[in-house]
């Protein structure tokens, strides 16, 4: 008991040393099973609740282990949980968390864009209303991979039709063999059928560029096309005849056929997709060969029954024979005949009625036209797959008729084919300008930068640009692939041309070519001394140093033109490079720092005398305008003055015309007294 109360009454907040007793109990639990990494408070639950638990005769040892059994499982589910936790929020942080440097390429739009994607996420109330409201607004983008899956979806019932409905309908022993799976199959494509006029209905089609999402233009555009009629005949219920035939007549739902648009878009798009286009091809063209090879092997079988089977050399032999008479054997047996018949092997019995006759030649014409077909195709694949090839090929084949022609020696000529050799087989023989040269500034530019991502993330002049003056850079790199031993540059030479490592090591070295003072690995740069005219410069435009290529090496070559007009536009990337080309400079004492002081003074008086102009620019340009408002306010002057002087003119002559009339009235009433008188 006094072991069992001290377990009962200590305190689990309290984390004094175990009592002896509650040390006895933790031995216990220990010898048990239990581990003896607990809290001291764990130990005395643990022991209170053993020796409650603990029957009369001794019965302690499956008490403990179902104890033992409860925690470890606890402990698994807590560990469980732990692990989910802590996994879902650093899958959530690595998606929320791209690329620093692409952020920065790409603009705020698409932080703005996932922001709001979070709150609507957190706002629980504001998605229930918006699944509410999803059906309303549902529309399907065509561009989107959604809609390829659905393509992918609508094809398989589409080729299930194409394929089995003529083989069903011609040999009767696999209609009746299989015929609940057949019903069960047809109205399931059935159902995707009318589940496909739906999506059409919601597809999306672009309207000024904007996808347009107005249900009833959405109809329009859809019901007023062939498509609707061919895809409303696809779905008719042609096999309600089956009550009146019998269930064992396919050719009733060839109207199914009729919605082979959807298989031919999916393969269209999965062109457009795949990255082997030309396998793709060529498999494409081997199943439509296969379907028409298959089409002609159940109209053979077909025509056969017509006429009967034996009943001539040209037909199918008599099923009465056991050789002839199974499944398999028809079926194999029609298309081999189809085979060989279209593909202008021969080897077939020949045709003796009429009927049979037109049918062969019927098959051999387009027997011919496949294999045309198959010729043709197939050529211009395997000659599609090997342009690269035969390009670089033809490159290196004028190199060496040059080289043998101009009697190059045998060490250089080895030499440069080595050098084509390194291009082919590390996949660098591609023209990347000429790849992409189909594409806006802009999308070259994203692809540029993603596929060179690593090496430009190492250049430091590329860390703190803006990014309109990272699209010009890279847009106007060139890549370059140097021999080992070749030199990049040598000291004392005019600088042209500044350099980007991709791959590879470089040296530099003395003039004897082999003393090494540093090596040069990817990301670094050089060359932007002499190619920037620091005004000090001991070198002038010239090489400061010797670069040798240790081996096989890929540079990124920007010509000072480019480089100049590059940041002509971006003043702050100008002066980091020229403060690294200063620092570059004093370190090997090339730099004459009078000359430098005097040429920033003289810059500085330059930024005076520019601002002065700038200046009297803008003083010209107010005077200008004030200058036109005066003359503009002067000419409303005088309109007005011209204005008040009309109206004073004909004031003067009203006055007069009516003093006059006064006047003569007078005189007539003068008159007419003395008159009477």
């Amino acid at each position: 008991m006094t072991a069992k109360s001290n377990g009962l009454h200590s305190s689990p907040a309290n984390h004094h040393p175990c009592p002896p007793t509650q040390a006895r109990v933790g031995h216990d639990a220990e010898r048990t099973g239990l581990s003896t990494r607990r809290t001291c408070s764990t130990q005395d639950d643990a022991s209170s609740e053993l020796r409650r638990g603990a029957p009369p005769d001794g019965g302690e040892q499956p008490a403990v282990s179902a104890f033992q059994g409860r925690q470890a499982l606890a402990r698994i589910v807590r560990l469980v949980l732990v692990l989910r936790d802590w996994a879902s929020k650093s899958l959530h942080e690595e998606q929320q968390r791209p690329d620093p440097f692409l952020e920065r390429f790409q603009g705020p739009e698409l932080q703005t864009v996932t922001a709001g994607a979070g709150n609507d996420l957190e706002d629980e109330e504001t998605e229930e209303e918006n699944k509410k409201k999803k059906w309303q607004i549902f529309v399907v983008d065509p561009a989107g991979d959604w809609y390829y899956r659905w393509l992918a979806v609508i094809a398989v019932p589409v080729l299930y039709n194409w394929c089995l409905l003529i083989a069903r309908a011609c040999f009767s022993d696999l209609q009746k063999t299989y015929a609940v799976l057949w019903l069960v199959l047809d109205y399931v494509s059935d159902s995707i059928y009318i589940g496909d006029i739906v999506i059409r209905l919601r597809t999306g089609f672009l309207e000024q560029g904007l996808l347009v999402k107005d249900l009833k233009k959405l109809w329009d555009n859809y019901i007023h096309t062939l498509q609707f009629k061919l895809d409303i005949l696809s779905i008719l219920p042609t096999d309600l005849a089956y009550f009146a035939v019998g269930f064992h007549c396919p050719e009733l739902r060839f109207n199914r056929l009729l919605h082979f648009s959807r298989m031919f878009e999916f393969f269209d798009r999965t062109e457009t997709r795949t990255s082997h286009p030309n396998i793709f091809r060529i498999s494409n063209l081997v199943l439509y060969i296969l379907v028409i090879i298959h089409w002609n092997a159940c109209i053979y079988y077909a025509i056969s029954k017509a006429i009967g089977f034996g009943e001539d050399t040209w037909v199918y032999p008599n099923i009465t024979d056991p050789e002839y008479g199974y499944l398999t054997r028809e079926y194999v047996y029609c298309l081999y005949w189809s085979t060989l018949t279209l593909t202008t092997i021969g080897e077939t019995p020949p045709p003796v009625r009429d009927e049979e006759y037109l049918f062969v030649i019927f098959d051999f014409l387009i027997g011919v036209l496949i294999f045309a077909t198959i010729v043709g195709n197939v050529g211009s694949m395997i000659s599609n797959m090997n342009a690269t090839r035969a390009e670089f090929q033809a490159k290196i084949d004028a190199i060496k008729h040059y080289m043998q022609f101009r009697k190059v020696s045998k060490d250089m000529e080895t030499k440069v084919i080595k050098w084509f050799d390194y291009l082919w087989t590390n996949k660098k023989a591609v023209d990347e300008r000429e790849v992409l040269k189909n594409l806006p500034d802009k999308l070259r530019a994203e692809i540029a930068i993603n596929v060179h991502l690593e090496t430009l993330k190492k250049v430091r002049i590329f860390q703190d640009c803006e990014a309109g003056l990272l699209v010009e850079l890279v847009l106007k790199l060139r890549p370059q692939v140097f021999s080992p031993g070749d030199y990049i540059c040598r000291k004392g030479d005019i600088g042209k041309e500044m350099y980007i490592i991709k791959e590879g090591k470089l040296a530099v070295v003395a003039d004897d070519g082999t003393t090494q003072y540093a090596l040069l690995t990817a990301g670094g740069c050089f060359g932007e001394i002499s190619i920037l005219n620091i005004k000090g410069s001991k070198m002038g435009n010239r090489r400061t140093a010797n670069i040798r290529s240790l081996g096989y090496s890929d540079l990124f070559c920007l010509s000072k033109e480019d480089l100049m007009e590059a940041v002509t536009e971006y003043p702050d990337a100008k002066k980091v490079l020229e403060e690294r080309g200063r620092e570059i400079l004093i370190k090997e004492g090339l730099l004459d720092e009078s000359a430098a002081e005097a040429s920033m003074e003289g810059k500085s008086m330059e930024e005076k005398l520019g601002r002065l102009a700038l200046n009297l620019d803008t003083l010209h340009t107010r005077f200008g305008q004030l200058l036109t408002e005066y003359n503009d306010a002067q000419m409303k002057l005088k309109q007005r003055i011209t204005v008040l002087e009309s109206k004073m003119r004909q004031q003067d002559l009203e006055d007069f015309f009516s003093d006059s009339s006064d006047s003569l009235l007078e005189d007539e009433e003068k008159a007419l007294p003395g008159g009477r008188q």
